[in-house]
């Protein structure tokens, strides 16, 4: 018997049936069913808002569904409490880390066994995490404190610290954000090994080659409903994105050639420090010309998001220059930069981009908000503002119910959309976009990118920060990768391939074994 028909025949280890979950105004799950077998990779698609994350939230506790029932090993279960989930063997990966920085693997897997840290023998810990380390491959150090260890073995000891607990289910949202390809190729052999031993794992995730390469099974959901559910066999990414966003979805995208015109944005021998009094960006020299798209590449947290603080004015310049126009912005504060001609959309929406608690309409001229014809003589003109966001709405397809909705109530994307709505509406020259697609949807994502080459085609200079590496080399002119606060190398588009700025973004030299000139 082949192993597809034996699964076929196998009794499920997760049944969902019936799952309905209702909030004021929406609907998030509607009679939702959802199956996991044992020793399989059952991934959940779908866009922002479509119910996948109130669905595992669900599963694990977080919620509770108006209607419908779960069943694990063939038992109903009323799973009230992440606790109880754990208990019954269900384990959650959480997109950003539930680890404390400054305690140790060992000591982070001792605070979820409800013991205080103080009275816990570590010695029999350490010992149960080597021996569930080596099972696994996931090579984790039990007594490595957690912010001297790389994104990718945060993650391993996040897995870890759910396998301690003896899960057999395991649900992980997003697990590859944030991973180089070498960190994804390392985390589909552990899910492959934790199938092997008869596992179940949910795989949340937006990126659809990643999904097709470690699915067996793929259920999608849209507005609530399951649309679909396939294999990767019977399926492409195409007819997937079809399923989630109910139309084609473009995924080539061809860069129009064009010349470039003069240098819009220099950075000179750029040294900035980080929160903690680090060096972050160490020596770094950029530039950026009209007409053209530079991508910044390189995992999170190798100072990206300092050298974009550093040019916008957010943080001090230790050393060096950056020049917009020809003019230095050293001393400038982040509103002079502006009005130099720098347009900003910074990597979180939310924290930095828009807030929350103010109207669609507000946010769209945050920018411009004491100038006319927004105000005159330090009085806000109300009409203007609800004129100007009623266009950019329409201009960039911002789904929202009115003008004067409150921007938090929007989807992730409709937020990002915002953003980008009054960065790229106004008169700047050059325009430093911050992972613009981090945590949106496939369909936002190929809104944004059209975008994006529309700003390229008319002119601007862009610089592009993504730790995306398909969004990176879909959209940019020249890549630049940086790792540890430096250039690694820099690469033009035309010669670029995954393998090599993979190893570029993990601090190794190419696959020839020669480190690119940085």
């Amino acid at each position: 018997m082949n192993f597809e028909l034996a699964l076929s025949k196998q009794a499920p280890m997760l049944e969902m049936r019936g799952i309905t979950k209702r909030f004021p105004g929406v609907v998030a799950n509607d009679g939702v069913d959802f199956t996991v077998l044992a020793g399989q990779v059952h991934t959940l698609l779908g866009e922002n808002g479509a119910g996948k994350s109130t669905l595992v939230k669900i599963l694990y506790g977080l919620h509770q569904p108006d209607e419908g029932s779960i069943f694990f090993d063939g038992a109903e279960m009323s799973i009230d409490s992440p606790s109880a989930a754990i208990l019954a063997g269900i384990g959650m990966i959480h997109q950003h880390f539930m680890l404390v920085d400054t305690l140790t693997v060992a000591e982070n897997v001792a605070l979820g066994l409800g013991t205080p840290l103080s009275l816990t023998n570590l010695q029999p810990i350490r010992r149960r995490i080597r021996k569930v380390s080596e099972e696994f491959g996931l090579h984790v150090d039990p007594d490595a404190y957690i912010w001297q260890m790389a994104v990718g073995e945060r993650q391993r000891a996040e897995i870890v610290k759910a396998l301690y607990r003896n899960v057999r289910l395991l649900v992980l949202d997003e697990p590859t954000a944030v991973l180089t390809p070498p960190e994804v190729a390392d985390l589909f052999a552990t899910l492959r090994q934790l199938t092997a031993a008869g596992k179940g794992l949910v795989f949340i995730s937006h990126k659809l080659n990643e999904v097709m390469e470690i699915s067996d099974e793929i259920t999608v959901l849209r507005d609530g409903r399951v649309a679909g559910r396939t294999t990767p066999v019977a399926s492409s990414r195409e007819s997937l994105a079809v399923m989630m966003v109910g139309r084609p979805v473009e995924f080539t995208r061809t860069l129009a050639s064009q010349e470039s015109g003069d240098a819009k944005l220099e950075v000179k021998s750029l040294r900035v420090r980080g929160d903690r009094g680090e060096l972050a960006v160490r020596d770094m020299d950029v530039e950026v010309c009209a007409g053209e798209i530079v991508g910044i590449v390189g995992v999170s947290g190798n100072g990206q998001r300092e050298l974009a603080e550093a040019i916008v004015g957010l943080r001090e310049i230790e050393s060096g220059e950056v020049f917009l126009d020809g003019c230095s912005v050293k001393a400038a504060t982040p509103k002079q930069v502006r009005a130099m001609g720098l347009a900003y959309v910074p990597e979180e929406r939310m924290k930095y981009g828009s807030v929350g608690d103010f109207t669609v309409a507000e946010n769209l001229i945050l920018a411009d908000y004491d100038q006319p014809p927004y105000a005159r003589r330090g009085v806000l003109r109300l009409s203007a503002i609800e004129s100007r966001g009623q266009q950019l709405i329409d201009d960039y397809s911002i789904r929202t119910p009115s003008t004067g909705t409150l921007t938090r109530k929007l989807s992730g994307g409709n937020i990002q959309k915002v953003v980008i709505a009054r960065e790229f509406s106004g008169d700047a020259e050059m325009l430093l976009v911050a992972q613009p697609t981090r945590g949106v949807d496939i369909g936002a994502a190929e809104y944004i990118h059209e975008q994006l080459l529309t700003q390229r085609s008319q002119g601007k200079a862009i610089l592009l920060i993504s730790e995306d590496l398909d969004e990176i080399m879909a959209l940019s002119d020249r890549l630049v990768v940086m790792y540890e606060g430096s250039v690694m190398g820099r690469v033009d588009r035309a010669d670029a391939t995954v393998e090599q700025v993979g190893l570029l973004m993990s601090g190794v030299s190419d696959p020839q074994g020669e480190v690119l000139p940085g």
